[in-house]
């Protein structure tokens, strides 16, 4: 009997451990879409799954930043309406993509952005966060293009989030996640609707997922540190490289 539970156990530990890498950094997805694959689910309703996951999970991450008195408000909602209208054109490519054009396409992407994993140098800056004027219009306009790709694929998206919010806005890390949470959160809203309307969703092994990343994503976001980031970094890199090679040869 315990058998026949063990999908749904390991769907929840996966959670639980992505969840806090999402929220610490980002990253997450490239763990739980190919899993989902791997466990028999098409690419577009895997695709589609781990949006319900995402969605949950930044739920809780918000709250818990929220608790810790972290407070991004207006420009996290301005940055998500931005993510929201890119995420729809993403999400429409994504429900008529090839299914091995785009395991290709995530294998490909899961390489690159670990290799940025990796080697990413955090800035130490102490500079003044900078999201008014000029800058506002060109965060906007790169978060409308992190939202198709967001949209599209969600893997890694958390690694441009940063990146964007560092070098345009230079805010702190734990600012930039605060915000991240809240982007990810709107825009998931409407790539998963699209998901869910042309039915490439698997509600219950999404649900599992998202419980164990509600876990995680509390726990991190209220318990925010950079100690385990390098054991994280070398689990992600195993992890990774052997489900982009798989998915290669799928």
């Amino acid at each position: 009997m315990f058998l026949l539970y063990m999908k749904d156990i390991l769907l929840i530990i996966i959670g639980v451990f992505t969840g806090i890498l999402n929220t610490l950094a980002g990253g997450g997805s490239l763990i739980t879409l190919p899993i989902l694959i791997f466990l028999g689910l098409p690419p577009q309703v895997a695709n589609g799954t781990n949006r319900i996951y995402i969605l949950i999970q930044n739920i809780f991450g918000s709250a818990g930043f929220q608790s810790k008195g972290v407070h991004t408000f207006p420009f996290n909602i301005y940055m998500g309406i931005a993510a929201l209208f890119g995420a729809i054109i993403g999400a429409q490519i994504a429900v008529d993509i090839d299914d091995r054009l785009f395991n290709r396409i995530l294998a490909i992407i899961m390489l690159v952005v670990i290799i940025y994993t990796i080697f990413n140098r955090k800035s130490k800056s102490n500079a003044l966060a900078r999201i008014q004027g000029k800058y506002f219009w060109w965060s906007i306009a790169s978060f409308f293009f992190i939202g198709i790709y967001g949209g599209f694929i969600q893997a890694g998206t958390g690694f441009l989030i940063l990146f964007s919010l560092s070098a345009i806005n230079r805010l702190d890390l734990v600012k930039s996640n605060a915000v991240k949470t809240i982007v990810i959160l709107i825009y998931t809203l409407s790539a998963l609707a699209t998901f869910i309307y042309y039915g490439k969703v698997n509600w219950l092994y999404g649900l599992e997922l998202a419980l164990g990343g509600a876990i995680g994503a509390w726990l991190s976001s209220r318990w925010i540190v950079g100690k385990s980031d390098r054991i994280i970094k070398i689990l992600l890199l195993i992890v990774v490289i052997a489900m982009a090679v798989k998915l290669w040869v799928y």
